[in-house]
């Protein structure tokens, strides 16, 4: 079990060519209140993909404006803060009125103020160090923290620990990293045990409760992973599902739900807004 940035799973960028647009993708995944994913929802999208220089400056700007992940968000702006040297006048003028609109317009106060101080400091070198060290100091410890986590795992899957240990330590776990590990990493984390055959019923049953308390947004997005996961059992799909109906709003489960079939891609995000977009016409009428 390694970190998610070992997989080798390369950018849909690299894939599909550089006329795919991403940067439309990252759109219709913040249309749909999403975390951002690469284009085949493989995977969601991470900080050490900002460091490869893969992904085009168009796509991200998107992702520093409309990443619910702020660490995503920050590791945006530090390719694009570096690229303005070396540039000419103008273009450094359109650098520098995109990042007044990235700043006005992310959903992260972190990036707002990242953007901020690189317009205030002209995009020194010395501020694109200080961005990328102060991303650093906020990733570094809660990866080492992930693999501790993955250590108790083994422990687990050796039968080492009983379930109620481990789900003690998994809220440790998840306590410790809110807010200072990639959300795709913490994601590759859950969705790695619940495809493990090794990892028991009981314990999946368990992490599934907890998930069940996560703010809106992030039991979403990991609660659909759990129920469009092709290899599940039918018994931890029944188990989940009982459990939306008892404790969400009905429209809370219609959106897991229609999240699920766009990862099964029975729908394409299009379809999907379409969708929404009628839902919410229906509603004013």
């Amino acid at each position: 079990m390694e970190l998610a940035e070992t997989q080798g799973i390369e950018l849909a960028s690299d894939r599909e060519g550089r006329d795919y647009d991403l940067a439309d993708h990252f759109i219709a995944c913040a249309k749909l209140g999403r975390y951002l994913t690469v284009a085949s929802n493989d995977r969601f999208v991470i900080t050490d993909d900002f460091r490869k220089g893969d992904i085009i400056n168009e796509a991200s700007a998107v992702a520093a404006i409309y990443s619910h992940d702020p660490l995503v968000g920050m590791a945006a702006l530090v390719p694009l803060g570096g690229s303005v040297e070396g540039m000419t006048t103008k273009q450094r003028d359109k650098f520098e009125r995109l990042f007044h609109l990235i700043a006005e317009q992310t959903l992260s106060p972190d990036v707002k103020q990242s953007a901020a101080s690189l317009i205030e400091k002209r995009f020194r070198a010395a501020e694109i160090r200080a961005l990328e060290a102060e991303l650093g100091s906020r990733v570094t410890p809660a990866r080492r923290r992930y693999r501790q986590f993955l250590a108790v795992v083994r422990r687990l899957l050796d039968g080492q620990i009983p379930a109620s240990s481990f789900i003690d330590e998994f809220r440790s776990f998840t306590r410790d990293v809110a807010g200072q590990l990639d959300f795709g990493i913490y994601s590759f984390a859950l969705d790695t045990m619940y495809r493990s055959m090794r990892i028991p019923i009981s314990v999946k049953k368990l992490l599934t409760l907890e998930i069940l308390k996560f703010p809106t947004l992030i039991r979403r997005e990991l609660l659909s992973n759990v129920l469009a996961y092709p290899g599940q059992t039918r018994d931890l799909i029944r188990f989940a599902e009982t459990l939306l109906a008892q404790h969400l709003e009905p429209e809370q489960v219609i959106e897991i739900d229609l999240l699920k079939d766009l990862k099964l891609r029975r729908f394409s995000m299009e379809a999907i807004s379409a969708l929404a977009a009628k839902s919410h016409i229906d509603a004013l009428h």
